[in-house]
């Protein structure tokens, strides 16, 4: 081979080695984050569900568990705050993305979430059935600390927990709040009609800061925004659906953009269930 074309061969893989090098440095999840929302209470944000982390003297409580991949570098970010294991952990819901710590877990904490939410993971034969479930309300104490789970309706699912820290005034709404479009899970029993009436029950409770499933920490008016943004796309929905449109037309021109949210396959799986629910 001539010595010019060797070197022009020699460069092209040197270029293909440095693509593949970016692509995969892209692909990398970055790391978790950890920040302070309130005394003894934490947020992990990253990949997944946002995992609150209640500290105690007696030991930690967690908020969700984001994917299996995470479970280490969780632990890891529960260490820097806390010497304690974790005993606790709260599911607001059963998709992986909250739920997929769970089967690590089990083997050194308790698993608790709604009956609900245990019966869509058994049907959907997901690992790490939570070992406690409750109907409406779920008060766990450790450490002379308090949380509250409490099933207030449909919405995101069937079987969605809002946590509430009463004595700092914080609740996790799992993702019957997140900082985008929202997912109403129609196979798991998700519900347009039902989500804000749930919205208005939260709103009901004394907190003042809001840990969504996805996304920066809000305040209670961030939520109450989120609702009336919700309730407006329910209603183009339904205007689109009388003036006869189809539900692929309607999915095509329901307008959502200058709500601040940005469509996803998530949220475009949730039209046809809308459409047929608003008729």
């Amino acid at each position: 081979m001539p010595r010019a074309a060797a070197i022009r061969l020699a460069g092209l893989f040197l270029a293909l080695a440095g693509c593949w090098a970016a692509m995969t440095q892209q692909q990398a999840p970055p790391p978790l984050e950890i920040e302070k929302v309130a005394e003894d209470l934490y947020n992990i944000s990253g990949s997944g569900g946002n995992v609150a982390v209640y500290v105690t003297g007696e030991g930690v409580i967690l908020v969700d568990d984001k994917f299996p991949q995470n479970v280490d570098e969780i632990l890891s970010k529960v260490k820097s705050v806390s010497d304690r294991p974790v005993r606790y952990i709260l599911n607001t819901h059963q998709h992986p993305d909250h739920t997929g710590g769970n089967e690590k877990l089990l083997a050194t904490a308790e698993i608790f979430a709604h009956e609900n939410a245990r019966r869509n993971m058994v049907d959907k034969k997901q690992p790490g059935l939570p070992r406690v479930t409750f109907s409406d309300e779920l008060q766990l104490h450790l450490g002379g600390k308090e949380v509250r789970a409490k099933y207030l309706g449909r919405g995101h699912t069937n079987g969605d927990a809002v946590i509430y820290f009463p004595a700092l005034k914080v609740v996790h709404t799992g993702d019957l709040f997140v900082r985008g479009a929202p997912f109403i899970d129609y196979s798991s029993g998700g519900s347009a009609i039902e989500w804000t009436k749930t919205i208005d029950e939260i709103l009901k409770m004394d907190f003042s800061t809001v840990i969504p499933g996805h996304g920066q920490i809000s305040r209670k008016e961030d939520l109450v925004a989120f609702r009336k943004s919700f309730e407006t796309m329910r209603t183009r929905m339904s205007e689109l659906r009388a003036s006869g449109k189809t539900a692929e037309e309607a999915g095509k021109l329901l307008r959502v953009d200058d709500l601040g949210w940005k469509p996803g396959p998530l949220f475009d799986r949730s039209l046809p269930g809308l459409y047929n629910e608003v008729r």
